[in-house]
């Protein structure tokens, strides 16, 4: 079954943990939509609502819709089924 959601990184510009995520999964030739949740105020309620009222970046939402909120470069490989 292939999925029909990329995977999306949810982000803000200064976000220095966005950042280093961001270039560890490109390094990893993992491909994946950035969404800047300050430009993108249905973003920013998704945000919200995954984290319990809180704007917490990065938080990802993987293409079976789940979502993980800071995680490290390990924690989404093995959820891509990538190591």
């Amino acid at each position: 079954m292939t999925s029909l959601l990329p995977l999306t990184m949810y982000s803000t510009v200064w976000c220095g943990y966005c950042q280093r995520l961001k270039a560890q999964m490109t390094r990893e030739g993992i491909e994946f939509v950035e969404v800047d949740i300050e430009h993108d105020d249905a973003a920013a309620a998704i945000v919200e609502d995954v984290n319990h009222g809180n704007q917490t970046v990065p938080t990802l939402q993987f293409p079976d819709g789940s979502f993980a909120t800071n995680p490290s470069i390990k924690q989404v490989k093995e959820h891509l089924g990538l190591g």
